[in-house]
């Protein structure tokens, strides 16, 4: 059974999580509006630097890239694709409004992947760079967006439930699933890239398990 606090006892630094604390500073809509734009950004640039590295990540985002590598589709088309199941498992679990963030999260990231490849052309970039550089990218990406009860859907969803749960840090959900993602790139990738990604997805939930926790960040 949950232990019983008083209003006097209860601590909003102390929480399961800081991403749906109720006793939070809210943001305002213009900080949220802002924050999922910046996020959504920051995510997309980072893919984008290690799609142009051949490169794969962990996450929806990663099992979209491989996809995109064995079958040539666009990757905005497949990452929205893949995470339809999972914004209908955040409608139940998550509630509608992280749901709905998610989605259009989601969407701004499959907006923002054709743009770079438009303006933002990538000749000549060092893989090993460019696969440290995008999932440090995107690693700060998904870190905003959770601050703004967001997320780019797929195993950030499991992750936070499971943080909510049991306290088990959400990046550390997130990098197991990773590193199976990672490794099913040895089917479609050479294994020189696999091994940087693989470096690079460590990386990317390191931001996580490191700066999202309790008692870190009062806003939401």
């Amino acid at each position: 059974m949950d232990a019983v606090t008083t209003p006097a006892e209860a601590d909003p630094t102390t929480g399961p999580t800081l991403v749906f604390e109720t006793k939070s500073q809210d943001h305002s809509v213009g900080e949220d509006i802002l924050g999922i734009l910046t996020g959504t950004f920051l995510v997309s640039l980072g893919l984008h630097l290690l799609h142009a590295s051949q490169a794969v990540t962990g996450g929806t985002a990663g099992l979209s890239l491989l996809l995109g590598y064995a079958t040539g589709w666009p990757f905005a088309v497949l990452f929205a694709v893949v995470n339809v199941p999972f914004a209908l498992l955040a409608v139940f679990r998550r509630g509608w409004d992280f749901t709905l963030r998610t989605v259009v999260s989601v969407a701004l990231v499959s907006v923002f992947a054709p743009l770079h490849d438009a303006l933002f052309p990538i000749t000549g970039l060092q893989p090993l760079y460019g696969t440290l550089a995008g999932n440090l990218l995107a690693g700060v990406g998904v870190l905003i967006l959770f601050r703004h009860r967001s997320s780019v859907g797929g195993i950030n969803i499991i992750g936070l439930e499971i943080q909510d749960r049991t306290g088990f840090r959400a990046g550390w959900t997130m990098m197991i699933f990773d590193v199976i993602i990672v490794l099913l790139g040895f089917f479609v990738v050479p294994w020189p890239n696999v091994v940087m990604s693989a470096a690079g997805a460590v990386l990317l939930n390191l931001v996580l398990a490191l700066n999202h926790r309790p008692g870190r960040y009062l806003g939401r």
